[in-house]
C-alpha cells in the first residue's frame, strides 16, 4: 500500500466518523450581535461566536448562515482563526480544525477550510492553505499555494504537510 493511499484513508477518516447523533441535537449559537434578514434567509452572528450542536463546537469572530430555496443550510465562519471540534463516532477521540475561514455547503455536503488550514485527529495532523472534504463521495484534498513578496515576486511554492504518528500499543 502506498503512502499516498494510506494518507487518503487517514484524511477521509477525519471527517467521515463524526458523532452521528449530533445532527439530531439542537443548534445553540451565542454571539455579541445577531442580524437576521428573513427576506434573504440569512443570519449573521458576530463577536465571539460560539456554535454548539451536540459534541460539535465552532468558534469564530463571525458566522453567516444562509438557507437556500431547497432548505439546505450553508455557513461561513471567519476568525483569526475560526475553529471547530467534534467527537468521533464510537470513540473518545476528537477531530479539531482551524483556518481563517471555514465554509460548509449543506447541499453538496462539503467542508472547505481556507488560509492557514489545519485538521487534527488524535495525534495525526494535516496542514495546508486549503483543505476540502466531500462527505458524499468521501473525497478529500489538501493544497497550498505560492508564497509571494509584497511586490508579487514568488518566494517559494507552498506545500501541504501530513504528520501521521504510529499507534501506541
Amino acid at each position: 500500500m502506498t503512502n499516498k493511499f494510506i494518507y487518503l484513508i487517514l484524511f477521509i477518516s477525519f471527517f467521515s466518523f463524526a458523532e452521528k447523533a449530533d445532527k439530531d441535537q439542537p443548534i445553540i449559537i451565542d454571539s455579541d450581535e445577531l442580524l437576521i434578514d428573513d427576506s434573504k434567509n440569512i443570519s449573521t452572528y458576530s463577536g465571539d461566536v460560539i456554535l454548539q450542536q451536540g459534541t460539535l463546537i465552532i468558534r469564530g469572530d463571525k458566522l453567516i448562515i444562509r438557507e437556500d430555496k431547497q432548505g439546505f443550510q450553508h455557513s461561513t465562519s471567519e476568525g483569526k482563526p475560526t475553529t471547530f471540534k467534534q467527537k468521533m463516532e464510537g470513540s473518545d477521540d476528537y477531530i479539531e480544525g482551524q483556518a481563517l475561514r471555514i465554509e460548509y455547503d449543506g447541499n453538496m455536503d462539503k467542508i472547505h477550510l481556507y488560509s492557514k488550514a489545519r485538521v487534527k485527529k488524535g495525534n495525526d495532523l494535516v496542514i495546508g492553505d486549503y483543505i476540502m472534504y466531500d462527505a458524499s463521495s468521501e473525497f478529500a484534498q489538501a493544497m497550498s499555494g505560492n508564497t509571494k513578496t509584497k511586490d508579487g515576486e514568488e518566494l517559494k511554492k507552498g506545500r501541504t504537510r501530513a504528520i501521521i504518528r504510529p499507534d501506541k500499543k
